[in-house]
């Protein structure tokens, strides 16, 4: 049987409350109308329950002998001569093993006789058991029946009021459920459904609602303060996975994704540029005096001016476009998409002409410095996204063979570059 087939078949606390409180209300009703009516009967009850008591006393010290002596013939001839002068229904005679030694039944001569006796062992207490003791061990028992007829009629008298008590207390029961079932079940529905909801969909915002029994708010309570520490390592885990995810793909220096995001961003916007027929340029740069800032100045100088030219860089492009940090001195622009080739060509002089301005150097040092840049179009210089980076690398290179800080771009795919 499956989970859901097994909570299908399980009762609802709703159904088990009512019916428990019908159960409790009838079970104090049955308790009630027979305690009234024994009260009404305690002389005969006092009779029937204390006389057969000492009926069995009486019937263990008689048979004692014979039942010390295992003398099933005097064990019987005893417990008839007393049984039967006595309000005794049903005698046996036991010894220490359990088997019967003697029994003695009172006979039932009429109709009404054997209605009586039949009603009277339904209604009175169980058969009354009494050991048998020899120098202070057990050597038998004997068990008693109560006859009880006598009782009968007072009985009856009694039912026609013990069954409209049931009817009333039931009535009376289910609306004191019905009450009580709106201060604990929804309480505990509220907080099953919050429960459910964290667990399945992870809403660890939800809040179980206030409830009017205390236990119930405590529990609502506590259990808010537990979705509230859920909450908040939630939270922090998503900053730190974010956290993480952003050094994963972003360079600590410049702040720029890295080559690893700059490479599947360019993946992506290749296969959509093919999907759509449009096109997308790649710029590779270089800083050109990067290595002599570097020796002259320090490495706190030559991380000035990393930064210093993506800041650049990144001012000059669009937002749907990407600058990367590859590594060293080298970036990356992805511009998606461009309508034509000088649109490219117009940024890219544009980052050229950015890098006029004197860069800051600590301890109030300025440099100058220029970038190579090399330009490739997709499809018309590659038709795939490591290609066109490749590409764009070469035609950098022939900038800045040609001329530093000038731009190049790259031959159309399958030709051979000539000196």
């Amino acid at each position: 049987m499956t989970a859901a087939k097994t909570d299908a078949v399980r009762p609802s606390l709703r159904s088990v409350l009512s019916r428990g409180h019908l159960k409790v209300a009838l079970v104090a009703v049955n308790l009630a109308g027979l305690s009234l009516t024994l009260l009404a009967l305690f002389a005969l009850r006092v009779y029937a329950d204390h006389n057969l008591q000492l009926i069995a006393r009486s019937i263990s010290y008689t048979v004692e002998a014979a039942v010390v002596f295992n003398d099933d013939q005097a064990a019987g001839e005893a417990l008839s001569l007393i049984a039967s002068t006595e309000e005794v229904a049903d005698a046996q005679v036991l010894n220490a093993r359990g088997e019967v030694m003697a029994h003695w039944k009172r006979p039932e001569d009429s109709l009404l006789s054997q209605l009586e006796m039949q009603v009277a062992r339904g209604l009175l207490s169980e058969p009354v058991s009494l050991p048998i003791n020899h120098q202070g061990h057990e050597v038998g028992k004997v068990v008693l029946s109560g006859h009880g007829g006598s009782l009968l009629q007072f009985l009856l008298s009694g039912l026609v009021g013990i069954v409209a008590c049931l009817v009333l207390s039931a009535l009376t029961a289910q609306y004191f459920s019905q009450r009580m079932l709106r201060g604990i079940v929804r309480p505990l529905r509220n907080l099953a459904a919050v429960a459910h909801d964290a667990r399945k969909e992870r809403a660890f915002e939800l809040r179980v609602p206030a409830a009017g029994i205390a236990e119930l708010n405590n529990l609502g309570n506590d259990f808010n303060g537990l979705l509230d520490e859920l909450e908040s390592w939630q939270i922090h885990i998503q900053k730190e996975h974010q956290s993480l995810a952003h050094q994963a793909n972003h360079d600590s220096l410049t702040g720029l994704p890295n080559r690893a995001f700059f490479e599947g961003r360019l993946s992506r916007a290749v296969r959509s540029a093919a999907a759509l027929q449009e096109q997308v340029a790649v710029l590779f740069l270089d800083s050109d005096r990067f290595k002599d800032i570097n020796d002259t100045f320090g490495h706190a100088a030559g991380d000035a001016v990393l930064v210093s030219v993506a800041q650049r860089v990144r001012a000059q492009i669009r937002e749907t476009d990407l600058v990367a940090r590859l590594g060293g001195d080298e970036f990356a622009v992805l511009l998606s998409p461009i309508q034509k080739t000088e649109d490219a060509m117009r940024i890219v002089d544009h980052i050229i002409a950015s890098m006029d301005a004197p860069i800051a150097l600590p301890g109030e040092e300025t440099v100058t410095t220029s970038l190579s840049i090399g330009v490739a179009i997709f499809p018309e210089h590659a038709s795939t996204p490591m290609a066109l980076l490749n590409a764009a690398d070469a035609a950098m290179y022939q900038a800045k063979r040609l001329q530093r800080g000038s731009r190049h771009i790259a031959l159309p795919e399958g030709s051979v570059a000539s000196d």
